[in-house]
């Protein structure tokens, strides 16, 4: 969906394990795009509907296998830049506006399955430390995921009995 201000609806997620060390995925066929999961949400979707889908499609892990931390009190959003914009698109979609999930995972790694869908996004992933992200994500989405890790912090901290960081 794409709102009338020309923004793809969203989801992000943030995946934390036991170490609190977040997922990072490669994306198919790019050496350098590492990235959270992330995915939009369809017509008559809600946000943590689109979430648990894109759990599933991207990454092989149900309902049970995460714990829901904790999710960005409004939306984030990042520009497209003009490269990547489809100007024969109909809506034209100029960027993501974002709902951001963090979800501390149950259990060990053994679910997660990148080959959970037809179209898998990911082709190798790695637990990373917690601020790292920041640093790998291509540039036009910097702001917002250190938006949402600061804001997501106190959620780990509040929700999430891990090994001290």
């Amino acid at each position: 969906m794409i709102d009338d201000n020309g923004y793809r609806l969203n989801v992000g997620i943030i995946l934390v394990n036991q170490d609190n060390q977040l997922f990072l995925g490669r994306r198919i066929g790019h050496e350098d795009a590492w990235q959270f999961p992330q995915g939009g949400i369809r017509p008559n979707e809600t946000p943590q509907q689109a979430l648990f889908r894109e759990l599933k499609e991207e990454i092989g892990l149900d309902p049970g296998h995460v714990r829901v931390l904790g999710k960005t009190e409004g939306w984030l959003c990042y520009d497209l830049p003009k490269r990547l914009i489809r100007q024969n698109a109909s809506p034209l979609c100029i960027g993501q506006k974002q709902r951001w999930f963090m979800l501390g995972l149950v259990g060990d790694e053994s679910h997660i399955n990148l080959q959970a869908s037809h179209t898998p996004e990911f082709e190798e992933w790695r637990w990373v430390p917690y601020w790292q992200p920041v640093h790998e994500v291509v540039s036009f989405k910097k702001d917002v995921y250190q938006q949402a890790l600061i804001e997501l912090e106190q959620a780990l901290n509040r929700y999430w009995h891990p090994k001290a960081r």
